[in-house]
């Protein structure tokens, strides 16, 4: 499929017509909040105590699209580099659109591939929607799901000694959010078997990191809220063009329960939705499962592969058994500035993290991050690595998206990506919000070809050599093979464990069918 996509991309035009006629989000300038128009006195003062004085680019020309002239009358397709402050993109707008209806009712969905995804962008939407009394929920499976209920869902107060009947009781649950922030799966979950969830008044549907949502199934989550958005509108509308409007300034609304659906020049509720991706595809039927309306593509300039404009890219050319002796006294001449490592799996980030925290004395704290471990355990990680307690994170690929940590000033490639998206996502966790960054790639002498074939591809011909100092491997190499040798045994030791435990619960399988028989 990611070879498919790069396909694509070596077309000198975009496959739809409404990719032909971009706006330009370089085109726009940095603007000061107080010089941003409409924007709601209270969210500028959210923003200021998240120290935001002014909106990026993207954020600019995506507030114009949808608060300004372009009041949300089409879906937007945002193609915007790492790091660009999508995020707050959409979150103020949407946040800005829902204050002016005080009804509590769940009106916007943001729907992101991973838990640590959504749980970065429910944390942007908690520091802004109080502010102007709206509530934001969370359906990751971070907690169990009775949990979630009781958070997402508002039951009705009962009075003692009075018996009521479940049926008409389960008319009155409400929602007790006016935002969701959802991973697919938990969202399913909470459609198929959550009383009272119901996606009838939905305004507002973000798919962020729309390539990877798109590319797996995850139960089929976007043709079922598409058909129950579809539904909700039908039941409530069946007369659609047989009634008037009503009028909020240029905006036209449907109100049902005061709940608003429905735009300027429409005569029916419609979803507005917004994708979003820093390597959107351009494959027609994908871009097709999201029944898009009149879309409207905004992008950094022509490249579909873009880097973030202050990163610097370097290349190390070392021998295939010497890459942990390079990667040390990479990290060493670094001298503790906050890195993230990049391998090709998970299997490999377990293993070379054991490795570098046997390399006796570093004074560098280097820990493990990968979809393998426990969501708390990964969460106490990130804790500590944006605080500074962690000096290097070495991660699979679990962190490649979307994922924005503080003062990450380096990023290595400690195994070759094997596409160029994932070249960018990998890249793009550094040189964020116009900081400047560096992007350090370990290379074979036989893949040095391949790589440069692969930056060509975002436009990106600056890759120079960086040398480690020859000394600096030499002397690290009696420690290299005393870390190895542990490496082994701790390797043996947890394969040994892994053996018993699977074998101790075939075991206990085996007795409780004897016991059944």
């Amino acid at each position: 499929m990611e070879k498919a996509a790069e396909q694509n991309n070596k077309q000198s035009v975009p496959v739809l017509p409404w990719m032909r006629s971009p706006i330009d989000v370089g085109a726009f300038d940095d603007c000061l909040l107080p010089l941003l128009p409409f924007l709601d006195p209270r969210l500028e003062v959210a923003l200021q105590n998240m120290a935001i004085s002014s909106l990026f680019p993207v954020q600019v020309a995506v507030w114009q699209e949808t608060i300004g002239p372009g009041s949300f009358e089409r879906d937007l397709c945002i193609n915007s580099p790492t790091g660009s402050g999508k995020t707050l993109a959409y979150a103020l707008p949407i946040v800005q659109m829902l204050s002016t209806r005080a009804i509590r009712c769940l009106r916007a969905l943001v729907v992101l591939p991973t838990r640590d995804l959504a749980l970065q962008v429910k944390e942007v939407f908690a520091a802004i929607a109080p502010a102007v009394g709206l509530s934001v929920g969370l359906a990751v499976g971070q907690s169990s799901i009775v949990d979630e209920i009781s958070e997402l869902v508002k039951r009705p107060k009962l009075q003692a000694g009075i018996c009521y009947d479940p049926e008409a009781l389960s008319l009155d649950l409400q929602s007790s959010v006016d935002i969701l922030v959802a991973t697919p799966g938990r969202l399913m979950d909470h459609i198929n078997s959550t009383k009272g969830f119901t996606l009838e008044h939905l305004r507002y549907l973000v798919v962020d990191e729309t390539d990877r949502l798109l590319r797996e199934a995850y139960q089929s989550w976007l043709p079922t809220v598409l058909q129950l958005t579809r539904c909700s509108a039908k039941s409530l509308f069946p007369h659609a063009n047989t009634f008037l409007p009503s009028t909020f300034g240029s905006l036209k609304t449907i109100r049902r329960s005061g709940v608003e659906r429905g735009f300027k020049g429409k005569s029916y509720p419609r979803l507005v939705k917004m994708v979003l991706s820093a390597t959107l595809t351009q494959d027609p039927s994908k871009l097709a499962q999201l029944d898009l309306h009149h879309p409207l593509l905004l992008t950094t300039g022509q490249r579909r592969y873009r880097l973030p404009e202050q990163l610097e890219s370097f290349k190390l050319i070392c021998e295939s058994k010497l890459k942990p002796l390079y990667l040390v006294a990479l990290l060493q001449t670094l001298q503790g500035e906050k890195c993230i490592v990049f391998t090709s799996s998970v299997e490999s980030t377990h293993r070379l993290c054991t490795l570098l925290n046997f390399f006796g004395d570093l004074q560098i704290k280097i820990k493990e991050y990968s979809g393998l471990q426990r969501q708390s355990l990964r969460s106490k990680t990130l804790r500590a690595f944006r605080v500074g307690d962690i000096q290097v994170l070495v991660s699979s690929d679990a962190m490649t998206r979307g994922m924005d940590v503080d003062g990450v000033t380096n990023v290595i490639n400690y195994d070759i990506p094997a596409y160029i998206k994932t070249y960018i996502h990998r890249a793009g966790r550094t040189a964020r919000a116009g900081k400047a960054g560096r992007c350090f790639t370990l290379l074979r002498k036989d893949e040095v070809k391949r790589f440069k074939k692969m930056l060509q591809k975002a436009d990106h011909n600056s890759c120079p050599v960086y040398s480690v100092p020859s000394d600096s491997i030499e002397s690290l190499r009696s420690t290299y093979n005393s870390a190895m040798e542990k490496l082994k045994e701790t390797v043996a030791s947890e394969t040994h464990k892994k053996r018993k435990f699977k074998s101790s619960r075939m075991f206990k399988g085996k007795e409780l069918n004897n016991q059944k028989v």
